[in-house]
């Protein structure tokens, strides 16, 4: 492998479509009520891929330097158990996408708060500090909250959460509470994929201490920990569409269908490296999903 072919893994290209899926929800559902602005949507995608970048490359590094990415991993070869990128440079690239990350986090609040107030400029200003700091300290640090089992829940937080109900009010300048159950299910969408990781790693991360919410329950109740978050997350997504007027919206739902074929077979997963091709299904469905919505609202919208 190459310096440069390791940069791009170390960047992970295919986390990245999911990483956009709560924006792009939070953008259609702002389109489908009238509020489109495309500067707001091109930098709110720029702002989450950075950070998802950031996200990846500072879990390289914190994996990397307390050994819990050795032999024993199932997944791909991470850029500094490998050893062509030094622990140094993967500091270095962390700072320096820390910074980028908060330039366009800043353009993005700039463009989007206009008319509103200063406490809520403060809010979104400090959203995104918090965001570079999330992705940092997931591994990154001695209190990794990563190794504590809280992964989880930061995930639902800043993918769900955080993503869809933060850009449909830089949008529309307003909180709108029905949105809570399209940004629970992108974020209880998004929790699966960690789920999925974490049960293909669950050995090397026990053997390491890295005390993931699946080494905390144990597999066999991961299994169905993954089942309930899955069909929680298509629940909130249907229930959701029924207050549309519109019924193409849901065509949306119907990646649901790939979702539940995918759950049957991690039910009856053995081992663990078949869970990995499992982590694509899920992320390419969730962003399926929003990206469905995206087409329907800009059909309304055009």
């Amino acid at each position: 492998m190459t310096k440069k072919q390791a940069w791009i893994e170390a960047i992970r290209p295919r986390t990245l479509p999911l990483s956009l899926a709560g924006i792009i929800m939070g953008s259609a559902i702002a389109f489908m009520n009238g509020f489109v602005d495309w500067i707001i949507f091109g930098l709110a995608l720029l702002t989450t891929i950075l950070f998802q970048i950031l996200s990846n490359l500072a879990n390289d590094l914190g994996d990397g330097l307390k050994g819990t990415d050795n032999a024993d991993r199932i997944g791909p070869t991470r850029a500094i158990q490998s050893g062509i990128i030094s622990s140094k440079e993967m500091n270095f690239a962390v700072v320096f996408i820390s910074v980028l990350s908060l330039v366009s986090a800043g353009f993005l609040i700039y463009f989007g708060t206009k008319e509103m107030t200063t406490e809520t400029i403060i809010f979104y200003s400090i959203l995104a500090v918090l965001s570079v700091l999330a992705a940092i300290t997931y591994t990154v640090g001695k209190r990794a909250y990563g190794y504590h089992a809280l992964g989880d829940l930061m995930v639902f937080i800043f993918f769900g959460l955080v993503s869809v109900l933060g850009v449909y009010s830089l949008y529309t300048k307003t909180f709108e509470w029905l949105n809570i159950l399209p940004a629970i299910s992108i974020g209880l969408l998004s929790v699966s994929v960690l789920n999925l990781n974490n049960m293909r790693d669950y050995q090397s991360d026990k053997k390491a201490n890295k005390n993931t919410f699946v080494v905390k329950i144990g597999p066999d109740m991961a299994k169905l920990y993954h089942g309930v978050i899955i069909f929680t997350a298509l629940g909130c997504l249907i229930y959701f569409f029924t207050f549309f007027d519109k019924p193409f919206v849901f065509l949306s739902a119907l990646p649901g269908v790939a979702l539940v074929l995918h759950t049957m077979k991690v039910m009856k997963t053995r081992q663990a490296k078949d869970f990995d091709p499992e982590l694509k299904k899920v992320a390419l469905s969730t962003f399926a999903v929003s990206v469905i919505l995206m087409i329907v609202a800009l059909v309304d919208v055009i």
